[in-house]
């Protein structure tokens, strides 16, 4: 079944859509590549209660980073059907494959440590692109997150469990200096083309925060990618420093991220 019919998207998101394709799903949404005669789209949908919030979230800090430098795309429409309970987002679509995919697939040394060193590379313009004012709230990035958490687990359906989060509160990593984060900074929210990084994707996560949180997610090992340590010598080279401990990436990583 396609997770999205041409006759499901409503008309306020986009009329006279032509055909519809779809790349690899996530497990938030469900993802389309609209052809119309304005050109190719992504539409994304949501249903969950949580995920909506997240779709809602990504529309607003799409719309805060317009004026910034950043290669993301540009949210054109975010609809909220109440009747049917789902919410869409219409975005631009940006040739590419996802980062992930084209490590997983790379059988070049060289070619495959270049893409890992970009990746350091974008995440460091990331964080020292100033964030919006609209982003930044008094509450500390790490207490509002641990404060989501236990709604989260209370709430939803989440790996982590209410004693590994008591551990979380009592255990916080020294504080860091804050700057725009991206929130879900994984090998699968970038895309690549012709063997450069043109986009980085999926903004729900986007806040004023610690950006040691953005480093833990990027070397998470996957196939052919943080396997080795090289791979990690090679992002931090990126990146311009090392800005996390293994005791940091176990608390961002295998931690806080459990919740999520």
């Amino acid at each position: 079944m396609k997770p999205i019919e041409l006759f499901e998207i409503p008309k306020e998101i986009m009329k006279n859509t032509k055909a519809i394709t779809f790349p690899k799903q996530g497990c938030t949404s469900d993802v389309g590549i609209i052809e119309t005669s304005e050109g190719k789209f992504v539409v994304k949908r949501s249903k969950n209660q949580l995920y909506r919030q997240w779709l809602a979230d990504e529309a607003n800090i799409l719309k805060q980073l317009e004026a910034t430098q950043l290669a993301i795309p540009k949210s054109h429409r975010f609809f909220e059907d109440r009747e049917q309970g789902q919410s869409w987002i219409l975005m631009d679509y940006i040739e590419g494959k996802p980062l992930g995919e084209v490590l997983h697939e790379s059988h070049n040394e060289e070619e495959r440590l270049h893409l890992i060193y970009q990746f350091g590379n974008k995440l460091k313009t990331l964080h020292e692109t100033p964030c919006p004012k609209a982003l930044i709230t008094d509450k500390p990035w790490l207490e509002d997150m641990l404060e989501q958490s236990q709604y989260n687990f209370d709430h939803y359906e989440v790996d982590g469990s209410q004693q590994l989060l008591d551990q979380l509160k009592k255990t916080r990593p020294k504080p860091f200096k804050q700057t725009l984060i991206h929130g879900d900074f994984t090998i699968d929210n970038v895309l690549v083309n012709d063997g450069k990084i043109v986009a980085i994707i999926d903004w729900s996560g986007g806040a004023y925060g610690d950006p040691r949180y953005d480093a833990a997610l990027a070397i998470r090992p996957k196939p052919n990618a943080f396997e080795k340590e090289v791979d990690k010598e090679v992002f931090f080279e990126g990146y311009g420093e090392k800005i996390i401990d293994e005791k940091e990436y176990w608390y961002f990583e295998q931690g806080l991220y459990e919740f999520f």
